[in-house]
């Protein structure tokens, strides 16, 4: 074995590299942060092949003053903290005091810099290491050219050019998030990608996130104690099948952290389809001293204190806000017109007749007794008409609406289900049983449940060899196809242990019961069981979308309509 010997300075260097400049965007990252705690309100960034060859990013921060030069390119040498009193309650974007250090062992750095009491700028080169006189009128200029032009292996792992690019686009999207109050210029190959001027954090959003996240999103605005918690959280319908699009942020610096992912994860887990990931930007506020964000070079990572509080609080908070009825919360419109005078249709063309058996014939026939005043509270919006027996169409403030009647059944009758069966479900014992041939596993499967079925709200028992009786079911389910319900109930049930099935899959077997309950296809409904549909969409939690996670209701806006049909033009 060889001797222990200390490894040189350089190298020390090289290998923190390795943790902290991944990528050009890794390089772009530090950078940024460096001019935001510099108290930069402006930052002009300019990159040349993806960042590989130059990354260059101007600002009118403080400035460095020239003493302080060559330590700004020393091991471990900071202006962010100073004691360990500061690293347990770090409020800035850097404190390692080992970026710049890193990034210098392989690449050519130049600063350029000049205090605001400095009759000029100063430039320090990691080729020469004494600070030289340079024009520049005020805040600093960092150059990064040539990223691993000494260590050839690492460059061998960068991707395209426009990979690498989009890397350093995401990084600048992130930062100009959180920091709406600060103007960005990101320029490529000289051609400017991106101009943000400052503004709120609203419109902010806007611009990078576009237009239909915040209009398929509820606004965030929690608070608990030491915990606060805004932002926007994207209804499911808006959900996507990559990651692209979820970004949390905890006292400002953008994380990527297992815990507040699972949480926000765990609120969407009844209304998203498991395919699907939820999109949203949330800001995460506590006190400094409860989180340690010096948990990996890259300070991505964060461990919280109470880590089991700020789960359950991140979680109940997106949960109530997703389960908002409409009447309570709705997504904002996009861009329409001043609304015209709004009252609900005449309704005296269309034949009202007496609703046929249904699970929601309560409802209706109420809605037939006691119409909605004009000037009610109606999101929705009244009903028009019904389109090839699947759609409802109604007329709102904004414009049209389109309702997918089953998956908005669905939903209605998913969350009654959960709300019932948590005591005891009210059951409709039934006249005449309802008998229907059955195979061996389900015969076998009504013996090893009989009390589970029992707690939902089903009798089902033998009559035969071959043969099942369905003599109760659900008082909310007792209008649908019963053979079809309780089969699709047999089938969830079917090898699963008889003991905890209820406590473990309670969710998912209701899910089963309101989908085959849901009125069907092709049913044509009265006016008076469309609006009634309506107003329970609308009183109902998560009814933006079914229990497989698909829209319920779409909004075409006038100005969308008009567009459509050239008005104006």
């Amino acid at each position: 074995m060889r001797r222990i010997h200390p490894l040189p300075d350089l190298l020390i260097s090289q290998i923190a590299a390795g943790e902290v400049v991944e990528r050009p965007a890794s390089v772009l990252k530090e950078l940024i942060e460096n001019s935001l705690d510099a108290g930069a309100t402006q930052l002009d960034i300019q990159l040349e092949e993806g960042g590989v060859r130059l990354i260059r990013v101007a600002d009118n921060g403080a400035g460095i003053a020239p003493d302080d030069l060559p330590l700004a390119l020393a091991r471990h040498a900071t202006s962010k903290i100073a004691s360990l009193a500061d690293l347990e309650c770090v409020a800035s974007y850097g404190f390692r005091g080992e970026a710049l250090a890193s990034i210098a062992a392989v690449a050519r750095v130049t600063i350029t810099s000049r205090t605001a009491d400095t009759p000029h700028a100063w430039r320090i080169e990691t080729t020469g290491m004494t600070p030289q006189p340079a024009a520049l009128a005020a805040g600093t200029v960092i150059a990064v050219a040539d990223l691993y032009f000494n260590t050839p292996a690492r460059r061998k792992f960068l991707k395209t050019t426009a990979t690498e690019f989009a890397h350093c686009d995401d990084v600048v999207v992130r930062m100009a998030q959180v920091r709406p109050d600060v103007a960005f210029t990101l320029a490529h190959d000289g051609q400017v990608k991106r101009r943000l001027a400052t503004t709120d954090f609203s419109r902010r959003t806007r611009e990078l996130l576009g237009e239909p996240l915040i209009a398929h999103a509820r606004p965030i605005a929690a608070e608990a104690g030491p915990l606060r918690l805004t932002g926007y959280a994207a209804l499911p319908a808006y959900a996507k099948t990559t990651r692209a699009e979820p970004y949390f942020y905890v006292n400002g610096r953008y994380v990527r952290d297992k815990l507040l992912v699972h949480a926000a994860r765990q609120a969407y887990a009844d209304v998203l389809h498991g395919a699907h990931h939820p999109a949203y930007v949330l800001f995460l506020e506590l006190d400094p001293a409860t989180v340690d964000v010096n948990v990996h070079p890259a300070k991505t990572e964060v461990r919280f204190r109470d880590a089991r509080g700020v789960h359950q609080f991140i979680f109940l908070v997106l949960q109530r806000a997703l389960a908002k009825p409409l009447a309570a919360a709705r997504p904002e419109i996009t861009t329409v017109p001043p609304a015209p005078t709004f009252s609900a249709p005449v309704q005296t063309r269309f034949t009202v007749r007496e609703p046929a058996a249904s699970a929601y014939i309560d409802f209706a026939r109420q809605a037939c007794s006691e119409p909605a005043p004009a000037n009610a509270d109606t999101p929705l919006g009244y009903a028009l008409g019904q389109l090839h027996g699947i759609y409802i169409l109604a007329q709102n403030a904004q414009g049209l609406v389109l309702v997918d009647m089953h998956a908005a059944h669905e939903r209605i009758l998913y969350e009654r289900l959960k709300a019932t069966t948590a005591a005891r479900p009210a059951t409709q014992p039934l006249l005449v049983p309802v008998l229907f041939e059955a195979s061996a596993s389900e015969l076998a499967c009504v013996e090893d449940h009989a009390v589970t079925m029992e707690a939902l709200g089903f009798e089902i028992a033998s009559t035969g060899p071959q043969q099942l009786a369905v003599r109760a079911v659900p008082a909310l389910l007792a209008g649908g196809d019963l053979a079809a319900l309780a089969r699709a109930l047999l089938a969830d049930l079917a090898g699963q242990p008889a003991s905890h099935v209820l406590e473990t899959r309670r969710n998912e077997l209701l899910a089963t019961l309101a989908c085959h309950g849901a009125v069907r296809a092709n049913r044509s409904l009265s006016l008076p069981e469309m609006n009634a549909l309506l107003r329970q969409m609308e009183a109902t939690e998560r009814a933006d979308q079914c229990n497989h996670g698909r829209p319920t209701w779409t909004q075409l806006s006038l100005a969308e309509l008009d567009k459509l049909f050239m008005r104006g033009k």
